[in-house]
């Protein structure tokens, strides 16, 4: 079977690397470092199809070292001891550059073993990893290593890669291709910035195509029908998750209703229904809160609806809730109360409960003063009297402070008004 696409037109140079300029230009670090040959113990960090194994093979290419590849997800201690045993030998002379794409899935156990190897210099590691690397890799590995992070692929810097694919395979196969307008683009687009996957759609799209008189015109529709439905980057476990589900949050707390939306819509075409729905009501509370304290039931209820009728119909009330979020004002001053409260708590920072305050039972011998005189604020005017409610080492503490929004200014006058008599 034929190698695919992706891996037939790997690039060779660091020219032809699609995307990744911010790390590939002449006069940056790391294509410097490349162009000297001396490399160091090398950690790629980034999205799947973004060109960390290209690099890693272009580099190898570039040094005189043997070049061996591991994969974390199916490598065990016995395989990087197996590579060891060659340093040394006619197989490696000059030593080892040891590609190991997925380092996340090395246990800690696993990654001491790669540090005892790498650290006298006879194994030259390039890892490759998805996740946050300050996460998932043993520090000791971390500080013997420089880290490169890679984004994703901008789709305009796609498309002469998924040109290319298309003309490869016509040559290939001896036939003449052609495009309706827009396929290009919209293969790119599709990619979700993964040239790999952009690759794997032009296959996809090129063999679908009948030929006729040895020429196949690629159509719109064909390659909207075939191209990987992969334009959000999603793994609930990985940085992405976290970084949508963030953005989601900031851009409601932030009052634009429309990076909001964007978000959710992000969320939902990954079908994470359940993340959509907590960090809307989370924001409800934390970043409008007492500003606009009817919204907490509002959005409770477009969260009940949105669960119950689940997608695509959910995006509805979401949507309903989530621009009413977003153009709320805002007050976070219950979120801070509770969170300073809290630090007291956690501290230590606090004292027996006042007398007045616990429920009655009998007095000890030991109590100077017997007997709780609690005074019930619904026997006085306005349901209220002074009464110290805070336990004696923190009785002038103040948590809460009133938010600058017409709502919590009104409690603020009213209470001013009843306090003074």
């Amino acid at each position: 079977m034929n190698k695919p696409l992706a891996d037939r037109i790997r690039p060779t140079t660091l020219e032809d690397v699609v995307g990744q300029r911010h790390l590939l230009e002449p006069g940056k670090a790391l294509y410097n470092l490349i162009e000297s040959g001396d490399i160091p113990n090398l950690i790629f960090y980034g999205p799947s199809g973004v060109g960390k194994t290209t690099v890693a093979a272009i580099i190898a290419n570039a040094t005189n070292r043997t070049l061996r590849k591991l994969n974390g997800t199916t490598a065990s201690t016995q395989d990087i001891k197996d590579i060891v045993a060659e340093i040394g030998t006619f197989t490696a002379p000059n030593g080892i550059l040891l590609y190991l794409d997925e380092i996340q899935y090395f246990n800690k156990r696993q990654q001491q073993t790669l540090l005892e190897f790498i650290e006298n210099g006879k194994i030259t590691l390039i890892a490759s990893t998805t996740e946050n690397p300050y996460f998932y890799i043993y520090p000791a590995i971390l500080s013997r290593s420089t880290v490169f992070e890679f984004k994703s692929v901008k789709w305009e810097e796609i498309v002469p890669a998924v040109k290319r694919g298309f003309d490869i395979l016509a040559g290939e196969n001896g036939v003449e291709i052609s495009f309706e307008d827009g396929v290009l683009e919209n293969i790119s687009r599709g990619s979700g910035g993964d040239v790999r996957k952009a690759l794997n759609s032009v296959e996809n799209c090129f063999y679908a195509t009948p030929t006729k008189d040895g020429k196949k015109h690629v159509t719109k529709e064909l390659a909207a029908e075939l191209t990987q439905k992969s334009s959000v980057r999603y793994d609930r476990d990985g940085d992405e998750h976290y970084d949508i589900i963030s953005a989601y949050q900031k851009s409601m707390r932030g009052s634009d209703p429309d990076a909001a939306l964007h978000y959710l819509a992000r969320l939902l075409e990954a079908g994470d229904l359940p993340s959509a729905c907590r960090r809307l009501m989370v924001c409800a509370c934390e970043d409008v809160g007492l500003a606009y304290p009817q919204i907490i039931p509002i959005v409770k209820s477009c969260v009940d609806i949105a669960q119950a009728v689940g997608l695509p119909e959910a995006r509805i009330p979401l949507a309903d809730a989530v621009i009413l979020v977003a153009t709320a004002p805002k007050s976070n001053s219950g979120a801070g109360a509770i969170d300073e409260a809290m630090a007291d708590v956690s501290a230590g920072n606090y004292g027996p409960i006042p007398r007045q305050l616990q429920n009655k039972h009998y007095d000890g011998d030991e109590a100077e003063v017997k007997g709780q005189f609690y005074l019930y604020p619904h026997n006085f005017k306005n349901h209220w009297t002074a009464q110290q409610y805070l336990p004696d080492v923190i009785k002038d503490k103040h948590y809460y402070v009133y938010g600058d929004n017409k709502n919590e200014q009104a409690f603020k006058t009213y209470w001013e008004k009843v306090k003074k008599g």
